[in-house]
């Protein structure tokens, strides 16, 4: 009975062992002080800036893709037909990058090829420029957000190390290494900004690459379009 007893007192005290070394993330930054508290927070704002503009342009950038493929084949009929009243209203109707250059070039029609072009370049470029809305803001929140982390990491270990000098170098490790681990939160936190703003906005970059190119390749079309025999 003595032996059950030690082994139930071992586990016990292993548990609670156990239990004190366990530390949660809140902990972590609450006892990190009022430095890393405010880094933290600092870094949280960053993550709602961040995952706000990735799903706004997301969703932007997903709408601006949706055309119908039979667009270009009733604006070719159209404009064949010398309906180009009727190719405007169709572009007007049509909510999207492709339908706007369209518009612009039909608008264009009997001006000359040179003319034409560059109007549908110029308004290219502004309807580059309302996809790429903000995204620069993303790449600043990937870059910006690991540096702010190594910030609230090295004012961290300035504290502990500041700590060890005043007390005369006697002051306790367990203390140090809790202010210095506590502190690399900071860090912890600012990489895991930083990877899922990069990552975001790798992946609106491609998104709108692709756009880009749908467009240039709709642009080149209706140019073609504007050069066969009638």
């Amino acid at each position: 009975m003595n032996i059950f007893q030690e082994v139930a007192e071992g586990v016990e005290a292993g548990a609670s062992i156990s239990e004190e070394k366990t530390l949660s993330v809140i902990d972590l930054i609450v006892n990190g002080g009022t430095g890393s508290i405010v880094i933290i927070l600092v870094l949280f704002v960053l993550l709602f800036v961040a995952l706000y503009i990735y799903f706004e342009r997301i969703f932007a950038i997903k709408a601006a893709s949706k055309i119908d493929k039979n667009f270009m084949n009733q604006i070719r009929d159209h404009i064949m037909n010398g309906k180009l009243d009727a190719a405007k209203i169709l572009c007007a109707q049509t909510d999207s990058p492709v339908a706007r250059l369209t518009e612009k070039g039909v608008s264009r029609i009997g001006k000359p090829l040179d003319d034409i072009t560059t109007a549908i370049e110029n308004a290219g470029t502004l309807e580059v420029y309302k996809l790429e809305k903000n995204v620069s803001v993303l790449a600043t929140v990937a870059g910006a957000a690991p540096m702010i982390g190594f910030l609230g990491t090295v004012i961290g270990m300035i504290l502990a190390f500041h700590q060890m000098a005043s007390s005369g170098g006697q002051a306790e490790m367990g203390l140090l290494a809790s202010g210095i681990y506590t502190a690399m939160t900071t860090t912890v936190a600012g990489l895991v900004v930083g990877i899922i703003a990069y990552i975001g906005y790798n992946h609106l970059v491609n998104r709108t690459d692709k756009v880009v190119h749908k467009m240039e390749a709709n642009a080149v079309e209706f140019l073609d379009l504007l050069n066969e025999p009638i």
